[in-house]
């Protein structure tokens, strides 16, 4: 799988990233890609696109982003990407996030696109938004799977009570996938690259991907698997060597790639292709 927004709203690439799926050095159609997380209206969130560098940096190993939700809205998506979207070609996950009713209103209109999932955002940690409740994420998704005539897959993170989530979603969601994780988790001594942004808005010094990440998404993803029957999604892959030490020592229901596409945006079409070489599918 290709995490929520790697490759924008339609799977096809941010601007940069579009050369390289041209020329098929990054091969969406192999992946399952999740777009961009939508809000119910348009969300300003912290990205300008003429100087994204204040609300996302790379770090050692991964990155740190504060974009804080920016998009246009589902309306928008309904509207202007769905509608030419070749889901036979391109397998598509819808992402959504926002409280109860917003989130039942945006899975009604996505229920006309053939979307293969709906990922339920329950943990953005640029946001600060209550829904780190576990009762009120729980009781949240189980209207979106009411609501919804595709599978639901719900993103939590690590620094919630994920395992209390998942509980209380078993017969309900059909997989659980992780998201960044808050940067003074990861780094609880260190000040955030992001914090004029932080001082500014506030809502935390972003969320942290890629390797500096693994250690806490890999532990929850091991609690997940040993104590709860719910598919996960593992992400935090940053490299070939990291699917094969995921796939013996956990064995996930399925992989994300979302940080690597930043850094090195050709490696996961790569990585996957030498898996699907490997088990003779190409």
């Amino acid at each position: 799988m290709v995490a929520s927004g790697a490759l924008a709203f339609n799977g096809k690439g941010w601007p940069w990233e579009r050369p390289l799926v041209w020329l098929g050095i990054i091969r969406p159609e192999i992946f399952t890609v999740v777009i961009k997380s939508l809000t119910r209206n348009p969300r300003p969130g912290n990205l300008r696109w003429w100087k994204p560098w204040t609300c996302v940096r790379l770090i050692p190993g991964g990155s740190v982003n504060k974009v804080g939700l920016t998009n246009p809205g589902v309306e928008w998506w309904c509207r202007e990407v769905g509608p030419k979207l070749d889901f036979k070609k391109f397998p598509t996950a819808g992402s959504i996030f926002g409280d109860k009713k917003e989130l039942v209103e945006m899975t009604e209109m996505l229920n006309r696109f053939d979307l293969v999932a709906l990922e339920v955002n329950v943990s953005c940690p640029n946001t600060g938004h209550t829904m780190d409740q576990a009762a009120m994420v729980i009781d949240s998704v189980k209207a979106v799977k009411h609501t919804s005539r595709h599978p639901v897959i719900v993103k939590v993170s690590v620094d919630q009570d994920y395992l209390a989530i998942v509980r209380g979603l078993e017969d309900i969601a059909e997989a659980i996938s992780l998201n960044s994780v808050p940067w003074l988790k990861v780094f609880p001594d260190q000040q955030s690259p992001l914090w004029k942004l932080e001082q500014k808005v506030g809502g935390g010094g972003g969320g942290v991907s890629g390797k500096p990440a693994q250690e806490h998404n890999w532990k929850a993803v091991k609690r997940l698997l040993t104590e709860h029957r719910l598919p996960v999604i593992a992400p935090s892959i940053m490299s070939y060597e990291d699917l094969q030490k995921l796939r013996n020592e956990l064995c996930p229901d399925a992989y994300s790639f979302g940080a690597i596409h930043l850094r090195t945006p050709w490696k996961p079409t790569s990585i996957v292709e030498k898996e699907m070489k490997m088990k003779g599918k190409v």
